[in-house]
Parts: C-alpha cells; structure tokens; sequence
C-alpha cells in the first residue's frame, strides 16, 4: 500500500503519547486486530512503557496509541529490531496516513464517536482511556494556580495603572506558552501515577 509518511517532530523529553493513524480495508479488520493486539504485547515488555489503545474513525482509519514515561525509552521501542519486523508483518495491510507525537494531557478532552481501547499491560499502567475530568480540571488548576499568583505578583509593580483588558492581555500572553510548553507537562509527569489510577 501507498504510504503518506508525514511526522510531526518529537518533542523535548517527559511523558509521551505516540498517535498514529492507519487505514486498513474493512475485510481485513480481523487480521488488524490481531496485530495491533501483537504489536501490543510487544511493546509491554519494553522499558517506560505506559500503554496502548485503539480508535476507530470510519470504515477503515483506525487511530493507534502509545505512550513511553521518557523520550529515550520511546526510542529504544521505536528503534527496535522486534517493532521493525513487527511492522514488515503488516505491509501489505496497513496503510500508514500520519504520526503525531504529543505531552502532558494534550488530546484528552477529545471524545471519538467509537473507541476500543486495550487492556492494561498490568494494575500500574494506563488503560488507554482519558483521566476523569474532575482529575483533568484539578491538575490544571494546580498549574494555572500558581502561575496566575506568581504573574499577579510580579508585574504588580509595573501593571498597576494599566486597564484591566491590558493587564490581563499580557499576563495571558506569557502564561499561555509557560503553562503549554514548561509547567503543565511538568505537572502532568509530576501527578502522572494519580492520573491514571481507577477513580
């Protein structure tokens, strides 16, 4: 099959969830099953695996998920001689449409029509399914908290006669970034057990 190859870069390192998108002819949808599950089981046995799951979009894309506790031990799966063989077994079955690579709780408030998701690799890992929202909402919270604090604090001095729409228009633009790229995945990773425990 044809493929379309195009990857987004791999972000710096922390906690990430690999999504690749597939599209597979729905009379093959057996035979996908099967080695998704084996591709599955290969990768539990890999060091900072996390998890994997499953969604189907349609007839025949299916959205595949995994996710390594570091980028080096996401590396040493993807790099490894049991994933490359594992990927030849499907080349006349799969056709490979997109890879992205994602942090901290992107792509959780996202809700797919239909989903499967495997099960667990063992009680400690993540079952595939997105945290609850109470636990969602709460580790923002606790980023956002302080950030709203510590910006409130440090631009007083500077900010005090601006009007309120400018205040809160720069305050936003250096939280924004600060809480994407730096402090959010670093209380996600911080909070990450609690995150995927049942409840």
């Amino acid at each position: 099959m044809a493929t379309d190859t195009r990857t987004t870069a791999v972000p710096t390192d922390g906690p990430l969830t690999v999504s690749i998108t597939r599209r597979v002819r729905p009379e093959d949808e057996p035979l996908m099953q099967a080695w998704v599950h084996a591709g599955t089981s290969m990768a539990e046995r890999f060091d900072g695996f996390l998890g994997a799951g499953w969604v189907r979009s349609g007839e025949q894309d299916w959205h595949m998920l995994y996710r390594f506790d570091s980028r080096a031990n996401l590396d040493a799966w993807e790099r490894s001689t049991e994933r490359m063989r594992w990927l030849r077994s499907a080349a006349d079955l799969v056709e490979h449409r997109r890879t992205e690579y994602r942090t901290g709780i992107e792509g959780w408030f996202d809700e797919p029509e239909t989903r499967s998701v495997e099960g667990p690799a063992d009680s400690d890992r993540s079952t595939g399914a997105p945290p609850p929202r109470w636990k969602q909402a709460t580790v923002i919270w606790l980023a956002f908290f302080p950030t709203s604090l510590a910006l409130t604090y440090l631009l007083s001095p500077v900010s005090g006669d601006w009007p309120v729409l400018l205040r809160v228009l720069v305050t936003t633009l250096i939280a924004t970034p600060w809480m994407t790229y730096v402090f959010l995945p670093f209380v996600t990773r911080l909070f990450a057990r609690w995150l995927r425990a049942a409840g």
